[in-house]
C-alpha cells in the first residue's frame, strides 16, 4: 500500500462531516471517499458530492461484485458503503485518503486494510450530542431516539480506535486531525 488511509468514525451528529470539511478546506490535497447509500437525500445534499444515492438493487450488485470496501445497515433502516475501486486507486496513487464511515464499516476496513489509521470523533458530552442531533433538524423524534441508542453502543467502541478527537471546538479538533495526518 502506497497511500495513507485514515478512517474517521463516531456517533451520528458528532460532527464528523463538519470536521472533515474543515480539513479539506485547509488541505484540498486530501482525498475523501464519497460513500454510497440507499437512503433518500436530505435537504441540500447533492448526489455525487455528499453521497452517491443508489437503489437497493444497485447496492446489492455492489455487494455481489465485491465493489465495496465496507458496508453496513445503519440505524436498522438504510445501507451505506465505501466504493472500493476509487478508494484503492487513490491509495495506489499515494494520496492521503479519508474514509468518513460508521463503526461497523470502520471495523471492516481495519480487517481489510490493517495499517489504516483509526480515528474516533467523540462528543464532549452525551448532552452535547443530543443537542446537535436536535438542532440538525433532519430526523423525526423516533429517528433521533434510534440514533441516540445507536450512539451509546458506538461510544462503547472507542477502545478499538488508535486516536480519539473530542469535537468540542472545531478549530482545535481540526488542528488535531491535521497533526495526526502529518499535514
Amino acid at each position: 500500500m502506497i497511500g495513507d488511509v485514515t478512517v474517521i468514525s463516531g456517533p451520528s451528529a458528532v460532527g464528523k462531516g463538519t470536521l472533515v470539511h474543515a480539513l479539506l478546506e485547509a488541505h484540498p490535497e486530501v482525498w475523501l471517499s464519497v460513500s454510497v447509500t440507499t437512503r433518500s437525500p436530505r435537504p441540500g445534499e447533492i448526489d455525487g458530492l455528499h453521497y452517491h444515492f443508489i437503489s437497493n438493487a444497485e447496492f446489492d450488485e455492489l455487494i455481489a461484485t465485491d465493489g465495496l470496501l465496507e458496508w453496513a445497515l445503519v440505524h436498522g433502516t438504510d445501507r451505506y458503503g465505501t466504493p472500493a475501486a476509487p478508494a484503492l486507486a487513490a491509495v495506489a496513487q499515494g494520496k492521503k485518503v479519508i474514509l468518513e464511515i460508521e463503526i461497523q464499516g470502520a471495523r471492516q476496513v481495519k480487517e481489510r486494510l490493517p495499517h489504516c489509521r483509526m480515528v474516533f470523533i467523540a462528543p464532549p458530552s452525551e448532552q452535547t450530542l443530543r443537542n446537535r442531533l436536535v438542532h440538525r433538524g433532519t430526523e423525526t423524534e423516533e429517528q433521533m431516539a434510534r440514533r441516540l441508542r445507536t450512539a451509546a453502543s458506538e461510544m462503547a467502541a472507542v477502545s478499538e480506535f488508535d486516536h480519539v478527537i473530542v469535537n468540542d471546538d472545531l478549530g482545535t479538533a481540526t488542528a488535531e486531525l491535521v497533526e495526526l495526518l502529518g499535514l
